[in-house]
């Protein structure tokens, strides 16, 4: 009896994987396509149009700074792999004036073509204690980070929907999958991208247009360091609890993702678990997928604990040595 459950789970198994290939969607052909990118000026969004364009692909950067942007349009230029390849710059905030986006976005089109792949990159961050930061911080993050996402969205999608085809990206971050300790200014505005992300992926399937949000963990880019010199100490010991990756690496795996059309992109062991762990009613590319998050929901939530443990244990032990240090200067 064992010998026959055991047989008709692999046999269940295979089907699925045999299944699975038939239910997922396209990929997209990155060859001749038009990428556009914001943030692409330095970072991740740097890193995505530099693997875009060595697969074949224009390239249009969107970021603040025009002499930032003019270097990356060099850098990039230098992994063409035809003479065709244009890398178009534009300077704008992406976060102020939804117009002012739509009309930059029409003018990329009307040079490089309708937009194949938009990838939402731009976005800031601020770290410290909740009644520590300024409130206007709050409204500034969930503008750039938020809204500078949902305008170059809502300006491209009305072209892929006629087109029925189109890849969005949402570049979010682990710290939008899990709150921590010195990111209530931040983490809000990533976990909103995954609201958003799941609404507009209903609304776009039948038109053959894929969403992808990217949760990658602490990455080594100018951003990243310029958040660290404003840390508190209970967010850098946490942080020190996982490795900081490339941000080549972030790069390759986002537009692998996007490309295949999946949902979900993580980076590395931890990344996997927390998309597995924080999938809920979030879209599947594949039964596959979806077995994958049955089978390993409760083991992760077991490791998963464990990790809340030990960052509740670090943010109770900075408490104390505070509370110390404060009485031992009164006393003296």
């Amino acid at each position: 009896m064992l010998l026959l459950v055991v047989a008709f789970i692999v046999f269940f198994v295979l089907l699925l994987y045999m299944v699975s290939p038939l239910i997922s969607p396209k990929p997209l052909k990155l060859p001749g396509a038009h990428v556009v990118v914001t943030g692409g000026s330095s970072g991740i969004g740097k890193c995505i149009a530099i693997e875009c364009y060595k697969q074949g692909a224009f390239i249009t950067l969107i970021a603040r700074d025009e002499n930032k942007l003019l270097q990356t349009k060099k850098e990039i230029e230098k992994y063409s792999v035809n003479d065709k390849q244009v890398v178009l710059c534009i300077s704008v905030d992406v976060s102020k004036d939804y117009e002012q986006v739509e009309n930059v976005l029409k003018q990329a089109q009307e040079k490089l073509g309708p937009v194949d792949m938009l990838v939402n990159c731009a976005g800031t961050s601020v770290t410290g204690k909740f009644e520590e930061i300024e409130v206007n911080s709050f409204e500034r993050l969930m503008a750039v980070n938020y809204l500078g996402s949902v305008y170059p969205s809502r300006a491209v999608i009305t072209t892929m929907k006629e087109r029925r085809m189109g890849r969005i990206v949402f570049v979010s971050s682990q710290a939008g999958q899990l709150g921590l300790f010195g990111y209530t200014a931040y983490s809000p505005t990533k976990f909103a991208l995954r609201g958003l992300a799941e609404a507009l992926q209903m609304e776009v399937k039948p038109y053959n247009i894929y969403v992808t949000v990217a949760y990658p963990p602490d990455t080594d880019t100018p951003g990243f360091a310029e958040e660290s010199k404003t840390k508190p100490l209970e967010t850098k010991l946490i942080s020190e609890t996982s490795s900081v990756c490339q941000a080549e690496q972030v790069a390759r795996v986002i537009v692998k993702d996007a490309i295949q059309g999946n949902f979900n992109s993580s980076v590395g062991s931890d990344g996997y678990m927390l998309s597995i762990l924080t999938s809920g009613m979030s879209p599947v590319t594949s039964i596959t997928e979806g077995l994958q998050q049955v089978v390993c929901m409760g083991i992760f939530r077991i490791v998963g604990l464990f990790y809340l443990g030990s960052f509740d244990s670090i943010v109770r032990r900075c408490m104390m040595q505070r509370e110390k240090s404060e009485n031992a200067d009164k006393t003296e």
